[in-house]
């Protein structure tokens, strides 16, 4: 998919060497969202004036957690964007993740649990489908597999006992944590939330598996099964 560039008018070179200037002298807090976004697509479409696209993009998605976590696909249909700026994003996405993820994987999770939530914040709360995932840990809590358990509609995914338990004797895990995402923004957990995880734990205590947590993430915030005292 090709670029539509155009060239970039005097004010608008200005303004760029302006964002760069405040940038260097500032850090990024200094900058508004759309100005992040903005600079990101001037590095990567550099003969246009890339703040009203900045601005659509923050619009479409609610702002730049959804637009990181938008498909390629989704950003694609927003007029102005081609594969070089869509790259953009998602490289800046996928450096995001490398470096929660490393966080989490260096030390035991329990002992590193706000990285943990940083982390599935940054990857799952403003995804559009529900998405299931296991973290499997062995027996000193270090995080051995991160699986993706499969996508759901936009408001239901399912978590299979038998699937979840199985994986777990699979890689050998010693314990895992569930975590699945509410695209309606709300972590509250629904009444088969609940239920669901009480027939994983059962289940996993025949096999000597523990259940550390169920976590829910959603735009609005997260949910720990764990400390609501559901488990």
């Amino acid at each position: 998919m090709a670029e539509q560039d155009a060239k970039v008018t005097h004010d608008g070179a200005g303004r760029r060497a302006r964002l760069r200037q405040k940038l260097a002298e500032s850090g990024g807090d200094a900058l508004h969202d759309h100005e992040l976004i903005e600079y990101l697509l001037a590095l990567a479409i550099p003969r246009r004036d890339t703040k009203p696209l900045a601005k659509a993009l923050l619009r479409e998605f609610g702002g730049i957690g959804g637009l990181m976590s938008a498909d390629w696909q989704a950003i694609a249909r927003v007029p102005g964007m081609g594969d070089t700026s869509i790259a953009a994003i998602k490289i800046v996405q996928a450096t995001m993740l490398r470096t929660l993820r490393n966080e989490v994987a260096a030390r035991p999770v329990l002992a590193s649990w706000q990285a943990l939530l940083d982390y599935l914040r940054a990857d799952m709360a403003f995804l559009g489908v529900e998405r299931v995932r296991v973290l499997h840990l062995n027996a000193r809590n270090m995080l051995i597999r991160d699986e993706n358990m499969g996508d759901g509609s936009i408001d239901q995914a399912a978590i299979y006992v038998r699937e979840v338990i199985r994986r777990a004797i699979d890689l050998g895990s010693a314990a895992i944590i569930l975590v699945h995402n509410h695209p309606s923004g709300s972590p509250e957990p629904s009444r088969q939330d609940i239920e669901v995880t009480r027939q994983i734990i059962d289940a996993g205590k025949r096999l000597n598996i523990a259940v550390h947590d169920h976590i829910i993430v959603g735009a609005n915030g997260h949910s720990s099964m764990r400390a609501m005292g559901l488990l």
